[in-house]
């Protein structure tokens, strides 16, 4: 992990402590890294719940309860998968705060239309807040296009905690 994504991560971990709120993930493209990230700290089992990996539509669709036809309709890379991964997790947990990911982190599978790079992230919060956000990361490679989603979901949980 690197040195900002470690303080990015001791921050969350200290803000969402003293909110005594509890964090889940629901990652597709980043295949867990948001949540090895959380939990690379000692003590943060007292902030993070679980952590769901829904890397095909049907575990989208039967872990979190992702609609069949926004996936259809949608796709799976999309703002409205993110945000019904979010929601699905945060109502299958104790979690208080979740944030997911779902894009195409290539070498393959991009098209002109979503590009490899596109990643989109949902985030649901306390207060019936849901919302999501897509960015396009440089293809520089599927490690660092799935290390820079992995900082952009910290940093979403970090924004909402600093909100409350």
């Amino acid at each position: 992990m690197s040195e900002d994504t470690a303080e990015l991560v001791g921050e969350i971990l200290k803000l969402a402590e003293h909110r005594r709120l509890m964090i889940g993930t629901a990652e597709s493209c980043t295949g867990g890294m948001v949540a090895s990230a959380l939990t690379s700290v000692p003590g943060s089992s007292s902030v993070v719940d679980r952590a769901f990996v829904t890397y095909s539509n049907a575990a989208k669709m039967d872990m979190l309860g992702v609609d069949p036809l926004t996936l259809r309709r949608c796709g799976a890379v999309s703002g409205e998968t993110a945000r019904e991964m979010a929601v699905g997790a945060k109502r299958r947990s104790v979690a208080r705060l979740v944030v997911s990911t779902t894009g195409i982190a290539g070498p393959d599978g991009g098209t002109e239309e979503k590009p490899v790079g596109l990643v989109c992230f949902g985030l649901a919060a306390p207060g019936g807040i849901v919302r999501s956000e897509q960015c396009v990361f440089d293809d520089e490679g599927r490690e660092a296009i799935r290390k820079a989603a992995t900082k952009h979901a910290l940093e979403m949980i970090l924004g909402a905690l600093k909100a409350r």
